[in-house]
């Protein structure tokens, strides 16, 4: 019979990204994802192969290491946007400020209950959005906005750049008069910190 110390054991320090096994050898665990097959770290930590159930973690070095999970509430900077989907680099979970970097994508089928035409109005480049996270692969996080305190927070005008106001069903510049579609947050323009 095996002893704790050889079903358990816990290796070297890891940093993410890094290689822990295959899947056909080990059940990924927390601090872990998957990616072309292969296990990787998702944390600084020191991994853990527990051999007696097959499956390989991560104890994270720091405690308190905060990352993205399904219903987390986050806050990202809008990087990019398609007719389809917005890429947002994602920098809190609720009021905690991430270290890492991560990456969410928001598909046009999940930023609002009705008949959304295109990605353009409802985020541009740099707009800080609120959205919930409903569902994770490969570190990619999967973005959802349909509540209404979920959207854009705070947004600067395409035009000239000064941050726009809310007035009713859209936003105001109030430097240069342009009007821009968005799907805002409730509470848009309020504290985002």
């Amino acid at each position: 019979m095996c002893s704790q110390s050889s079903e358990q054991q816990s290796d070297n320090l890891v940093l993410p990204g890094e290689r822990l096994g295959v899947i056909e050898e080990f059940i990924p665990d927390a601090g872990t994802y998957v990616k072309d097959g292969v296990i990787r770290s998702g944390v600084v930590g020191r991994s853990l192969h527990d051999s007696l159930n097959k499956r390989v973690s991560v104890v994270p070095l720091i405690h308190g290491a905060m990352l993205p999970k399904v219903e987390s509430v986050i806050l990202g900077q809008v990087s990019s946007v398609q007719t389809q989907n917005a890429i947002v680099r994602i920098f809190k979970i609720g009021k905690k400020q991430l270290s890492g970097v991560f990456t969410g994508i928001l598909h046009i089928s999940d930023v609002q209950p009705r008949y959304v035409e295109s990605m353009f109005n409802v985020c541009k480049p740099a707009d800080i959005i609120r959205a919930k996270v409903i569902s994770e692969k490969n570190k990619t996080y999967h973005l959802f906005t349909k509540d209404k305190n979920l959207g854009v927070v705070y947004a600067l005008c395409s035009q000239c750049g000064y941050s726009l106001e809310s007035k009713r069903q859209s936003l105001y510049c109030p430097r240069c008069g342009r009007i821009e579609k968005r799907k805002t947050a409730l509470d848009y323009g309020k504290d985002i910190t």
